[in-house]
């Protein structure tokens, strides 16, 4: 190498080194939160500080603390086959090989060329010489390299923003297990719940279809009208119509969970359509700080990456308001005979390229508006989700405060509208009242254990949701109670 072309390799080298970035610079933005949920009920630790899990996994080991196997196997299956979470670690990858791909921009493109022929010229090439003069063979290699000076930073700026996309895929990966663990969870909480449901309501037919008996036999001996025995079978045939549609809800629930898990909809009937008791959920949960939950929601990560990434992008266009340098250099040989690198056929070329399109400052300005714009809109995006976070989790929180005191109530009239039914049917049989009466409690006690199982199943998937809203967590040591037992009686 020359002297001359040693000192410009050596300015060319000074000047990308001291380059700086254009653009602005990516702060994470601020959002004021409450210091704790307005809804939450639980005792705060004197330390003030949460328990609560911030890894922003759904890992399967903390739903086996439901004590619940068929769960537990249910969601590492789901963790493992479902087709969304496979879609979601797909895009990861991708975004992984294009961040793999804008970082080659930081160095040198080389590329290799060769040829090799025979050149025929026209009269009007050759001058007046010889036709045999005129037929010459030809050869040549070529090394080439360019390599764009990133003097103002738009290549960094591009891997910046595509590391920041890298990110956010992952933290969609991260969203999408916490969204199938949450999923799987309620609809087999509604399962379960409905074949409780199914239970209450077939035991109810049962004790129906054996009063029907009673009252036709009743009205064979004289002691019962024709109107008691047409309410009768009236309530008899509306209790069991209850059966079909509970009998729907659970196969639909159990082609869900077959779905969810990767499996054809009719995989896991036969598993599923035992009846089993619900899994046990926690009896207080203490959700942690607002400013805990944004370190752990997944999809505020995602947001603020995607800002980050538009944040970036800014810088890429704003670069294209100065030149753009390439340093070009070329290794080859070129000959008029066969055969490569002969004495006096090499050739060498070095140079420095200038795109002069920023010149073109209207199209230029028009795409950093356009990037501003993008910014700004991932901005309103971020500040959506930091409050679609909280709104999520203030509303779990306040179900399940609700909804345990409702099943709380429900559970009790449940207990006493059996009751009640069973001393009515004993003061019928001793004519001490007309079946009318019996009927009135028959129905009240239906309803109040249907209510009952029904608002067992709301609190349950609310704490379900709590989960989902807390990604995918909270303290693992949370008390834990066992399932509450609806009490029913048979009318003889």
């Amino acid at each position: 190498m020359s002297i001359r072309a040693r000192h410009f390799a050596v300015l060319v080298i000074t000047l990308g080194l001291s380059a700086c970035a254009v653009g602005p610079e990516y702060k994470r933005p601020e959002f004021p939160v409450p210091d704790r949920f307005a809804r939450d009920d639980s005792t705060r630790l004197q330390n003030g500080t949460s328990q609560a899990d911030s890894s922003g996994t759904a890992d399967a080991e903390f739903w086996r603390g439901f004590g619940d196997a068929e769960l537990s196997r249910l969601i590492e299956l789901a963790l493992i086959r479902n087709q969304d979470l496979g879609l979601a670690v797909s895009r990861y990858d991708e975004a992984n090989a294009l961040l793999s791909n804008a970082k080659f921009d930081q160095f040198p493109t080389i590329t290799a060329n060769g040829q090799i022929g025979h050149q025929l010229l026209s009269k009007a090439e050759a001058f007046g010489a010889p036709r045999d003069e005129r037929s010459t063979p030809v050869s040549g290699a070529n090394i080439n390299a360019s390599w764009e000076l990133d003097l103002f930073g738009r290549v960094r700026r591009g891997v910046e923003a595509q590391r920041a996309e890298v990110t956010a895929s992952a933290a969609d990966v991260r969203a999408v297990r916490v969204a199938i663990s949450s999923e799987v969870a309620q609809a087999y909480i509604e399962l379960r719940g409905t074949q409780e449901r199914l239970r209450l309501a077939r035991e109810n037919a049962d004790n129906q279809r054996e009063t029907v008996a009673l009252i036709e036999a009743r009205v064979a001996a004289g002691r019962s009208s024709d109107l008691d025995q047409a309410r009768a079978r009236a309530q008899f045939e509306l209790t069991t119509s209850r059966i079909a549609a509970y009998e729907t809800t659970i196969g639909v629930d159990e082609h869900r969970l077959a779905v969810l898990t990767g499996q054809p909809p009719n995989a896991l009937i036969s598993q599923l359509d035992s009846p089993a008791l619900r899994p046990t959920l926690p009896a207080q949960i203490e959700p942690g700080t607002p400013g805990d939950l944004l370190r752990r929601r997944p999809d505020v990560a995602a947001a603020e990456a995607r800002l980050h990434a538009a944040t970036a992008r800014v810088g890429v266009a704003t670069a294209d308001l100065f030149p753009r340098f390439t340093l070009i250099g070329l290794i080859g040989s070129l000959t008029d005979s066969y055969g490569f690198f002969r004495e006096g056929s090499e050739r060498s070329l070095i140079a420095l390229g200038v795109d002069w399109s920023f010149l073109d400052i209207g199209r230029v300005r028009s795409r950093i508006e356009a990037s501003n714009a993008q910014a700004a809109g991932e901005l309103a995006q971020y500040q959506r989700t930091v409050l679609t976070a909280m709104e999520d989790t203030e509303n779990a929180l306040l179900r399940i405060s609700r909804t345990t005191d409702e099943a709380g109530h429900l559970e009790q009239a449940a207990t006493d509208s059996t009751l009640a039914a069973q001393l009515a049917v004993v003061r019928f049989k001793a004519g001490a009242i007309d079946y009318y009466e019996v009927l009135d409690t028959v129905r009240s006690r239906l309803q109040a254990q249907d209510l009952a199982a029904e608002a067992v199943i709301r609190r349950d998937t609310a704490t379900i949701a709590l989960y989902s809203a807390l990604a995918g967590g909270w303290p693992q040591g949370a008390n834990r109670e066992p399932p509450p037992t609806l009490q029913t009686g048979r009318s003889e």
